[in-house]
């Protein structure tokens, strides 16, 4: 450090404590079990959210060791969709194997068994709280150290480690890949200042090494491509641009990473989607989905930064959903944009002023603002408006900004006592909050049914939230309770369509729900709306003559109209010629309306598609004596006969 933090900043002590003392090591085993202990009741969870693309429904992940070639030559997403156009829906593409072959290795030795990913999660980041803890030592404590300083930086990384905004990545198995890439950027940052104070080149290797993994876990490891060198200016005795230039042999694992994801997905970055769910900034002229303006884009990008302070102070409430229009089209007018605006102007003021005298306050906001530059939709399109385990690598930034105020303002003004109460007020606050939150990410369905009332103007969590109810209801047993659960369902499938015209999934599940509750016309409907979006939907398509199948087979039985049978048994005919039981009523509808030989033409598919089913020449037989073939009658009636000899006593 610089004299002028370390003659204003930290008292100098003639013997400063070594950094394997008995202090050290307690703290960096505290703040490990410390990591451990708050998240120990997501053991037990299911998996939940995208838990199916890189794990339980991921074609490579489940075979296994054996799959572990497919997870490094293929798209990260590619194992799930099985299409090559799918896997790069949001643009650009996704390349991180690392955590993919974790799960295949953990899929291998347990199938499919969640407790052993969360387990691994857990541990993982009680690891990462060690390394910070350690990596904070070693940036601060390096020309000076006193207790003061360690219960700093003890404090900062108990800020870090009970954040709430860290249950996303914890508690969804899936966001190890977040875990994974901080810890290896940390452990880089480590060993690189390592090496810096003793040229030993086992450490660079292990440097070089941390980064390529740190990288094939997450592209945002390569931020630490400035955080390196901007830790080496304000830590150690160098200019910038001697820290810039110890830091340029990062490149190395930086082009191999680049080079093997250009081998697997090419230089195609996919431009913009123009889908809604993969690209927030679009918004509805007439009856299609045109760009935002880009004051709006702008506008819109400021709010969700400010958004992310807002979180970082007071993590309430959480959500694990921020996608259109749970964040609104801003403008610059907008109060929420003008106050963000101005704090991040702020903030960026006080790091240019500390840039020269190596402020650490100065360093954490820079590390805030780098670490989030990939994220915020300014450098390239992320998908979505922003989420929580966005914050995962910046929540160090901030936590060090915020563990050094208290440690200024509380510490050296107020004492020690008063230091401890306010920290352990606050790690207690966010403790309660990260442990309660993390019960929410038990299942799917008490994930999506939660947030989606924080978030009650996704589309995508509306939509979620009524496939989870549909689902749920679909097995329940209580009458009223299923019919309560599918209302709840329709209610939330309607907000997300109008929210998001062209949301074909919902229409879908809105159909579902209908069918469950056996109003068909409104499944038709549903299911119509979403073959107008897409007349290769496969899965409508399916459900919409089975729809059209039950409501004529209800025309019939319980109305007695059997013209309105005719006509939805026809549709369904028409969409799925094949379905014998569409074709068995159809041959029952022409029966009660007398035409026989009607009857029996389609009673006859029925015995051709299943000629073991004893039934179907009964009717058979039943049809061709109306019509007048007796002869055709009673050979039918004998052979219904041979295959069940009790018939007869059945009808």
């Amino acid at each position: 450090m610089n004299k002028k933090i370390k003659n204003k900043d930290f008292a100098k002590v003639d013997n400063p404590p070594s950094s394997s003392s008995a202090t050290y090591i307690w703290h960096t085993w505290f703040v490990f079990l410390f990591g451990v202990i708050i998240y120990l009741n997501t053991l037990s969870h299911q998996f939940t959210q995208d838990d199916a693309i890189v794990i339980y429904d991921n074609m490579y992940t489940t075979q296994g060791i054996s799959g572990i070639k497919g997870l490094f030559t293929k798209d990260t997403f590619f194992g799930f969709f099985k299409e090559e156009g799918k896997a790069k829906l949001v643009s650009g593409g996704r390349y991180r194997p690392l955590t993919p072959v974790m799960f295949a290795v953990e899929y291998q030795l347990v199938g499919n068994k969640p407790w052993l990913g969360h387990l691994i999660n857990i541990l993982l980041y009680g690891l990462l709280c060690m390394m910070i803890y350690k990596l904070l030592v070693k940036m601060i404590c390096n020309r000076e150290d006193n207790p003061s300083l360690r219960y700093l930086i003890l404090g900062i990384t108990l800020l870090y480690a009970a954040h709430p905004l860290h249950t996303e990545a914890i508690a969804n198995i899936k966001g190890r890949d977040e875990i994974m890439s901080m810890l290896g950027s940390v452990m880089t940052l480590f060993f690189m200042l390592k090496y810096a104070d003793t040229r030993n080149i086992r450490l660079l290797i292990a440097a070089l090494s941390s980064f390529f993994l740190a990288l094939l876990s997450k592209e945002n490891a390569i931020t630490f491509l400035a955080i390196i060198p901007l830790t080496l200016y304000y830590f150690r005795d160098k200019t910038l641009r001697e820290s810039i230039l110890s830091s340029l042999v990062l490149l190395a694992p930086v082009f191999l990473f680049l080079m093997i994801r250009a081998s697997v997905l090419g230089n195609d970055f996919g431009g913009t989607p123009m889908e809604l769910m993969n690209n927030p900034f679009l918004k509805i002229s007439g009856d299609h989905y045109v760009p935002f303006t880009t004051g709006e884009k702008l506008a819109t990008i400021m709010f969700t930064l400010g958004k992310y302070i807002q979180l970082l102070v007071f993590p309430h409430p959480l959500t694990h959903d921020y996608y259109p229009r749970q964040i609104a089209m801003m403008s610059w007018t907008d109060t929420g944009v003008i106050m963000s605006l101005l704090v991040y102007g702020f903030m960026i003021y006080i790091a240019i002023k500390g840039f020269r005298t190596k402020s650490i306050i100065s360093y954490g906001i820079l590390f805030y603002l780098i670490t989030l530059s990939i994220v915020s939709n300014i450098i390239f399109p992320i998908g979505t408006n922003m989420s929580e385990r966005f914050m995962f690598m910046p929540s160090l930034g901030a936590a060090i900004v915020f563990g050094y105020l208290l440690y200024e303002f509380v510490y050296k003004k107020a004492g020690q006592n008063i230091f401890f109460g306010v920290a352990g007020v606050i790690l207690f606050l966010f403790s309660y909050k990260t442990i309660s939150r993390n019960t929410v990410w038990e299942n799917d369905f008490t994930l999506f049914t939660t947030d989606v009332k924080t978030s009650s103007n996704s589309a995508k969590v509306l939509n979620a939230a009524g496939g989870a109810l549909t689902t749920q209801a679909f097995e329940e047993k209580d009458t009223n309770k299923k019919q309560s659960m599918l209302n709840e369902a329709i209610g939330y499938l309607q907000k997300a369509v109008q929210i998001h015209p062209g949301y074909k999934n919902a229409y879908l599940i809105m159909g579902n729900a209908y069918f469950y509750l056996q109003q068909y016309d409104p499944a038709i409907e549903a299911y119509g709306n979403a073959l107008k979006l897409d007349p290769q939907f496969q899965d409508a398509f399916k459900n919409q003559a089975i729809v059209l199948r039950e409501a004529g087979k209800q025309a019939g039985e319980k109305e007695n109209n059997l013209n309105k049978a005719e006509i939805y048994l026809k549709k369904s005919y028409q969409m799925q010629p094949n379905d014998t039981e569409t074709i068995r009523l159809l041959g029952v509808v022409y029966g009660f309306k007398g035409e026989h030989q009607l009857a029996a033409e389609f009673f006859s598919k029925v015995v051709q598609a299943e000629p073991q089913n004893a039934g179907a020449y009964l009717n058979l037989s039943s049809a061709l004596r109306n019509s007048g073939d007796v002869h055709g009658a009673e050979m039918n009636l004998k052979k219904a006969l041979e295959l069940d000899p009790n018939i007869l006593k059945k009808q």
